[in-house]
C-alpha cells in the first residue's frame, strides 16, 4: 500500500481471467499505443495474461486507488524476459512496465503518483536494487515520468518489436528523488 496526496494506492496480482475484460478496455484504448495491443481481441488479451500468470519470471498486478483498478503493472526478471542478451544484468535487477487506466476525467499528478506507488512496490523487497525499464525511445511522456522518480538513460537498444531505451533506477535513486536521506 502507498498513500499520497492523490489517496492509497494498493496493488494486487492480477486474475487473468475475472481481470481481463478491463484490462481489453485499457491496453485497445489509443492512450495505450506503446502498450502495442490496439488491434487485440478479448481472447488475445486472456491469452497474453494467462502466459504472463504461467511464467516463473513475469508478473502481473492490478492497482487499485481508493479501491478502484486504476493501473495495470507488470515485473520481470530481465534475465529470462524483454532482456535477455541486450545488457548486462546485475544481482537485485527487477523489470518494470507500467500502464495507467484511460479516464475522462484526468486528476493532475495521477500518473506520476502511480509510477511511485509502482516504485514503492518494487523495493519493498529488499532483495530488488535496481529497476530496469526500456520504454519505446519515442515515448516521451514516460521518459519524463521515469526520470522524474530516478530512472537514468543508458543507452538506447533494439528490441524485435522497437527501439528502447534502456534506463535504470536504484534504491539511491529513488529515494533520494523522494527526499529521503539515504
Amino acid at each position: 500500500m502507498s498513500t499520497t496526496g492523490i489517496g492509497t494506492f494498493t496493488i494486487r496480482p492480477l486474475d487473468p481471467l475475472k481481470d481481463a475484460e478491463l484490462l481489453h478496455s485499457w491496453v485497445t484504448h489509443p492512450k495505450a499505443a506503446y502498450w502495442m495491443m490496439q488491434d487485440a481481441k478479448l481472447p488475445d488479451v486472456e491469452r497474453e495474461y494467462m502466459r504472463i500468470a504461467a511464467h516463473e519470471h513475469h508478473h502481473a498486478y492490478l492497482g487499485l486507488h481508493e479501491g478502484r483498478p486504476a493501473f495495470l503493472m507488470e515485473k520481470y526478471d530481465p534475465r529470462y524476459v524483454e532482456l535477455t542478451g541486450l545488457y548486462d544484468p546485475e544481482p537485485g535487477d527487477v523489470g518494470m512496465h507500467f500502464l495507467v487506466a484511460p479516464t475522462d476525467r484526468p486528476i493532475h499528478g495521477f500518473t506520476r503518483a502511480v509510477i511511485t506507488a509502482v516504485m514503492d512496490e518494487l523495493f519493498a523487497d529488499p532483495r530488488t536494487r535496481r529497476v530496469v525499464v526500456e520504454p519505446d525511445v519515442s515515448n516521451k511522456a514516460v521518459h519524463a515520468l521515469n526520470e522524474a522518480v530516478g530512472f537514468v538513460p543508458v543507452r538506447e537498444i533494439d528490441k524485435p518489436e522497437k527501439r528502447a531505451l534502456l534506463s535504470f533506477c536504484t534504491r539511491e535513486q529513488f529515494l533520494a528523488v523522494r527526499g529521503v536521506a539515504v
